[in-house]
């Protein structure tokens, strides 16, 4: 197939430093690996194989039929497109299993952080030979982004979601399953998840970013919706904004159930690893804002997604069809 590089604009760095809340955090220090370094020019890897134009960019693509290639990096991040969500969820499944095998070896511990919607049913590859035999289950930790506050098997719950797609399926011990507490309002969840988070950093569980101060979970594995939302934090809702508190509540969430407990995004934001797990056409809208060349006023929460570490971004070839 002939190939021409493609030209993209790269608005990361001015929309992740315009971002107000990112402007105005007194009680979270600047650290350099939090925003975005010059990007640099560089042939990358574009997994579709289904075209390749040229330009002058700072970035090229080269079409490649392959199941996944990198398509773009942004600091240490990068952005990998799949042929399908089958192939997307064997890499997931590869990336997550090598850093729990990283992780455990060097301090006998994994902390892993989920989130809902479609992202369980993409996990669905380490519930599978030869992951499920071959992890060592015993030293994970697994949280959860946001939470509804609803009971626990209740169909809107994330931890009954899951459960059923995951958890039933693997010998983590119970013990190191840390859901909310369901007979609580939505501020005392809240504010008893953020405490049992700072006991599990006395108990040495948890890492603290010495950049922030904020715990540093080895790895969250987020989706985004259709409006870029992560965890529960949604355009335009002040929530984004919060920068002391570890977790928080929203009753007025614009996609119901109202009421909801969620990270905050320093806390999100001081993670050794970030997946960005995404699919669907429905998605696109908000995937070219964050990684195409549109240049938005008011970033998007997934925009404000910004690791001390790793950010890979898990793309389908459908979530990834207007770049």
């Amino acid at each position: 197939m002939a190939s021409s590089p493609l030209q993209f604009s790269t608005p990361f760095r001015t929309l992740l430093l315009s971002s107000p809340s990112l402007r105005k955090s007194p009680r979270l220090p600047f650290h350099p690996s939090l925003f975005s370094p010059p990007l640099t020019q560089k042939t990358l890897t574009f997994s579709t194989g289904t075209r390749a134009v040229s330009g002058s960019g700072k970035f090229y693509w080269r079409a490649k039929a392959s199941m996944a290639g990198t398509a773009m990096e942004k600091g240490k991040g990068k952005v990998e497109v799949f042929d399908s969500e089958e192939n997307l969820s064997v890499s997931l499944a590869k990336y997550t299993a090598d850093l729990a095998a990283k992780f455990s070896k060097e301090k006998g511990s994994f902390t892993v952080v989920l989130s809902g919607g479609s992202l369980i049913k993409s996990l669905r590859k380490l519930v599978e030979p030869p992951y499920v035999d071959a992890i060592d289950w015993s030293t994970w930790h697994v949280f959860w982004v946001d939470e509804r506050v609803v009971p626990k098997d209740h169909d809107d719950s994330n931890y009954k979601l899951a459960f059923d797609g995951f958890l039933s399926k693997v010998p983590i011990l119970p013990g190191n399953v840390y859901a909310i507490n369901d007979a609580l309002s939505a501020e005392g969840a809240a504010d008893d998840y953020e405490t049992c988070l700072k006991h599990l950093v006395k108990s040495n569980v948890l890492s603290v970013s010495t950049a922030t101060g904020f715990p540093k979970f080895d790895l969250m594995l987020l989706g985004m919706g259709p409006d870029g939302h992560v965890a529960s934090l949604f355009p335009g809702h002040p929530l984004v904004k919060e920068n002391e508190k570890w977790v928080t509540f929203i009753k007025d969430s614009p996609k119901p159930p109202p009421e909801r407990i969620t990270f905050t995004f320093p806390v999100i934001n001081s993670s050794a690893h970030i997946a960005l797990v995404i699919c669907g056409a429905g998605k696109a809208g908000p995937v070219h804002s964050a990684l195409g060349n549109s240049q938005n006023s008011d970033p998007l929460p997934v925009q404000m997604v910004s690791p001390e570490g790793e950010l890979v971004w898990f793309l389908d070839k459908d979530a990834a069809s207007k770049l």
